[in-house]
């Protein structure tokens, strides 16, 4: 399906900047909800496991985790070993979480007002299938 790729990232950056207006009253940006999505719904996890799921870099990680707990919405808790950073959420984390997840809530709502809820479904369930073929390879790479 020629220009698929095309329509999908025209979205993604109109998407990202709407999300970073919604969550700048709280000094997050998308990248730091992120790391905030992760932790609330995975539960205390270290850098490298937060890292692994979005496919970035460890440093990378480690300086949004060093903002956010400059904005005391995570902190480091004990992990099994001494050099492992495990991180969970503060009490203020979890209150900035359930006032942005409404906003974002919302935005998702807005967005995907006047398309039947089959489609939606059929979008929601073909993305991560089509994220499992690029993280697998798939597309030849010398065309």
């Amino acid at each position: 399906m020629e220009g698929f790729f095309q329509r999908y990232l025209s979205l993604y950056r109109p998407l990202i900047t709407r999300m970073n207006e919604l969550m700048s009253t709280y000094e997050l940006s998308y990248s730091l909800w992120q790391v905030i999505f992760y932790i609330k719904n995975n539960g205390p996890s270290t850098l490298i496991d937060i890292a692994n799921n979005y496919n970035v870099e460890k440093p990378t990680i480690t300086r949004r985790v060093h903002r956010l707990e400059e904005l005391q919405m995570v902190k480091q808790i004990p992990g099994m070993d001494r050099r492992e950073k495990v991180i969970q959420l503060t009490e203020a984390g979890e209150g900035i979480y359930q006032a942005c997840r409404k906003k974002i809530t919302a935005l998702e709502n807005s967005v995907m007002a006047g398309i039947a809820n089959d489609e939606q479904m059929i979008t929601f369930q073909t993305l991560p299938k089509i994220q499992e073929n690029i993280m697998r390879g798939g597309g030849s790479k010398s065309e």
